[in-house]
Formats: C-alpha cells, structure tokens, sequence
C-alpha cells in the first residue's frame, strides 16, 4: 500500500510549506500530494478558498495579489510557496500528487509540469494530477493525455467508481469516511487504484491495507515508514 505525505508532513509542519514538503522527503516517502490554485498569474500550494486558517491573511486566496500572497506567514514563518518552488525542492525525488483546486489551473499545471521535466529531472511517470472539479480534470487530460489522473469523491457514488472510468483517471480517490469494500473491489475490476483520504491512525490504515486499497494520503507518514 501505497503511503502518501498529505498536503507535506502536514501535522509536522504548517501544511503544503517548504517546511512540510522537505520534513516529508526526509521521512523517505515515495509521494507527497498538494493542493493548487491560482492567482494574480502565478500557481500557488494552498487547500482552502480563504486564507485565514492557514495564514496571518484574510480573504480569498484568488482574489489576491502576488505581492500580498508572498507577504503572508503560513505558519513558523514559512511563506506560501508556489507550485515551481515545490517542485524545485522535490527535483524529481519523489512522485506529485497535484491536486487542482477549481477553475483555471489545468492549463499553467500542464505547462509547469512540462518545464519541470525538461529543467528538474522529473518524467511524466513522476506525477497524479487529481480535482474534485471533473470538467477541469477532463481538460487537463485533453491538454496531458500520458499523466495519470486521480478522480477525488468526497462520497460513496451511486454508481461506484463509474464516474472515475468515464473520466479516463488512472485512481479512485475516495474519503475514507465513505470508502468500503464494494467501492474498492468496483474500482479494481474497472482497472483503477484506489487511494483513500485522510488516514493517520495504523488501525485505520491496517483496515484499508486489509480491504485491498492501493494507497493511503497521510498527514503522518512518519506513523506509516
């Protein structure tokens, strides 16, 4: 079973930051997931809509400007970074799990991970593209039709891992609030992984390694090494 860093070693370090994303590398893990959106013409590695949970700012990340968004700390000092500067620290030494987060981010994801293959050491194997936002992810495919993608649910679907299949995703990425062995044995025989949200506790994951799930998004890979 698959063991990937959620948003970095994010209960080690303020998530999705530099300081997650190396903590993560060191721990030895083979994938480390992020969540992108963009803004005033740049990518940028946050989870939520708004910024105050995870930073000293206020409002809606994508209403902001460049400026603001660099000024921001993200938690023991740590800045937001931006998609380029996290792939500049991975340089190919682990896969990407890239998460795009709404609209507008299939096209510059496409194009930065293109440029990260010819400048950081990374191939087309190296990266999972996954949305929530399906028509944004179905573009992406048309604009990257050799990377895999990952279909997220946040719940159980009435017609299994249907969706997944149609879209052409090469995983099933199920919450694991929702996930069950009928949901894992329909994405196996549609010819999908199945990689399950958010799971820190070794009970949890010994029940989905157990189930037969593929994969695992941890905020404790270190619970998981």
């Amino acid at each position: 079973m698959q063991i990937i860093a959620h948003r970095g070693a994010s209960k080690l370090a303020p998530e999705n930051t530099l300081k997650a994303m190396e903590i993560a590398i060191s721990l030895g893990v083979g994938a480390i997931e992020l969540d992108v959106q963009q803004a005033d013409g740049e990518l940028w590695v946050f989870h939520d809509r708004r910024l105050e949970r995870c930073t000293d700012g206020h409002g809606v990340l994508t209403e902001q400007s460049r400026d603001y968004l660099a000024s921001l700390d993200a938690g023991d000092g740590e800045r937001i970074p931006t998609l380029w500067q996290v792939m500049s620290l991975i340089a190919g030494r682990c896969e990407l799990h890239i998460e795009l987060k709404g609209a507008h981010t299939a096209e510059p994801v496409a194009a930065l991970t293109r440029r990260a293959e010819a400048e950081l050491g990374f191939t087309p194997a190296h990266w999972v593209v996954s949305s929530f936002h399906h028509p944004e992810l179905a573009h992406f495919a048309r604009l990257r039709p050799d990377l895999r993608l990952g279909a997220l649910t946040a719940s159980l679907p009435l017609h299994g891992a249907r969706f997944a299949e149609e879209l052409g995703a090469w995983s099933l990425n199920c919450d694991v609030d929702f996930v069950d062995a009928g949901l894992v044995a329909d994405a196996h025989s549609r010819g999908l992984k199945i990689l399950v949200y958010t799971v820190d506790e070794l009970s949890d994951g010994a029940a989905l390694a157990a189930m037969g799930v593929d994969g695992i998004f941890t905020n404790r890979p270190d619970r998981f090494s």
